[in-house]
Formats: structure tokens, sequence, C-alpha cells
């Protein structure tokens, strides 16, 4: 099913792509748990996102309709589950304590750090049901049209390298920041993110009950 008609462009896999993967809304959760780590952890913990992030749309690329269908789940169904998962730790971030900014240090251990990096950092917050989704209609978009294929695999490419880039660069934000700022800016990014999350759930809703008329 093509647009319109219209041959489907590189930028136009980017723009879409990157409108539901980009780690913006990951970035509390991640400076969180970066607080306190030795740098080489923080290191791991972002090539650990970034990577479990490209799985994702990997898996979406070419699994992904075919796995929904085979256990019967629809996408407003993973929409609301991803919802509910942003909620979750929008909530986490928004009671996190001042006191707690060394915990991640001592409690974090290497098979720790690789759950957060995967659960929430990667899913849902960086990609999640909208990027799973938007990546499926991509997919039947392209169809057996490879050059349009390879179009979609660079763009993939292309954002993994940002969300990598992104998640590194953040890093700097603890030494320019200091535990009081970030304690600040993990409450306001909490408070989005717990937002998102809300209107994930809601938009899942209104699609699979559309007499509602939630908007």
């Amino acid at each position: 099913m093509q647009l319109s008609g219209q041959s489907l462009t590189f930028q136009h896999f980017l723009i879409g792509i990157f409108a539901v993967a980009n780690n913006f809304p990951a970035l509390g959760a991640f400076l969180q748990i970066c607080i306190g780590l030795e740098r080489k952890d923080q290191l791991r913990l972002c090539k650990i996102a970034t990577f479990s992030s490209l799985v994702v749309m990997l898996v979406a690329l070419i699994l992904g309709r075919g796995l929904l269908d085979f256990f019967g789940i629809s996408i407003e169904a993973f929409r609301i589950a991803g919802g509910l998962l942003l909620g979750v730790s929008g909530m986490n971030m928004l009671n996190s304590k001042p006191d707690d900014d060394d915990q991640p240090a001592k409690a974090n251990t290497y098979s720790k750090v690789i759950s957060l990096a995967v659960i929430p950092i990667a899913i849902p917050l960086t990609t999640g049901a909208g990027t799973f989704s938007t990546i499926i209609i991509f997919a039947d978009e392209v169809g057996r049209n490879w050059l349009e294929f390879g179009l979609l695999v660079a763009a993939i490419l292309v954002i993994t390298a940002s969300i990598y880039f992104i998640f590194k660069y953040s890093m700097k934000l603890l030494n320019v920041l200091g535990h009081t700022g970030m304690n600040v800016l993990i409450k306001v990014v909490g408070l989005f993110t717990l937002a998102l999350g809300t209107q994930f759930i809601l938009m899942g809703i209104s699609a699979a009950f559309p007499a509602l008329g939630i908007k």
C-alpha cells in the first residue's frame, strides 16, 4: 500500500521513524540510572540501550506483523501496554529522592544495569508501541520494493546512530547540573513521561473502542 501512489523516500522514513523512535523521553530515566556509575558503566548502559532499540526496530521490520498476528495481539493492546510501562517509569522518576542519588552505584550490578538499559530505557521510552506500529506500516507500504526496503533499513540505522550519540553526550549534563539540578530535571521529565504514557493509553483505548469518542 503506497501513500498516494508515490514512491517513499529516505526522508519520509527518517522523519516518520524519528517522530516515534527518539530517546528524548528516555533521558530522565537514563540520567537517573547514570548517577553514581563509573564512566565505563555509563557507556555500557548507553551501548546496551542503543543496541536494544536497534533490535526492536529490526524485529518490527522483519517479524512485527507476524508476531502480533501469531500471538493475537493488536497494535492497540500493544500501545496500551507501552503506555502503562511509561506511566510506571514516570511515577518512579517523580517519586525519586535526592537521597537516592548514589544508590545506582551501590545497588546496580552488571545484570541490573543490563535490565534497566533494556526496560524501560530502550523499551518503551525509546522504542515503544509507536515505533513498532510505524515500522510495521512502513514495511507493508514497501512490500517487495527492495530499493525502498533498503532506504527503510538505512533510515533505521541513522536513527540508531542518533540514539547512541544523544545518550552518550547527555551524560555530560551530570557534570554541568550536579545532583540538585539532576533531581529537578528528572522530576520534570518524569511528569512528561507520565503524561506521554497516559496519552498512549488513551490512544490505544480510542482506537480499540472508537464509540467512546476519546480524542
